[in-house]
């Protein structure tokens, strides 16, 4: 299934305004759940976010930050916790995170390609 993807603007001025090219690429695909929280905010002002994501969903991208949300094994994931077992209430937010991610996929238009898109649990 192939997914709509928004027209780009061609007045965008590629190099310059993409937060992935300005800063480091590792921190897209860092270890450190904080770092990777960083690489998220930065996306959000990115004038490619959404065919970035729309991308990334179509290539089930294996993990990184791609349109301001974690891939990681071809899933989104709300964040990515450090390793250890979590605490109950890491659970928790875990689960609203949950919520909130797969919202922003339904705000993109991802939503109804749920064959292509699958939350980790």
């Amino acid at each position: 299934m192939s997914l709509a993807l928004a027209p780009l603007d061609v007045s965008v001025e590629v190099e310059a305004n993409l937060p992935c090219r300005k800063f480091d690429p590792d921190l897209w695909f860092s270890d450190s759940p904080a770092e990777l929280e960083l690489a998220k905010s930065l996306c959000g002002d990115c004038p490619l976010r959404v065919e970035c994501l729309a991308g990334a969903v179509d290539r089930a991208e294996p993990w990184g930050v791609w349109g301001g949300e974690i891939f990681e094994r071809g899933a989104v994931v709300p964040r990515k916790r450090p390793r250890g077992r979590p605490r109950k209430e890491d659970l928790a937010r875990d689960a609203q995170l949950r919520v909130e991610a797969e919202a922003r996929l339904a705000a993109s238009g991802l939503s109804e390609s749920r064959s292509a898109v699958r939350l980790a649990a």
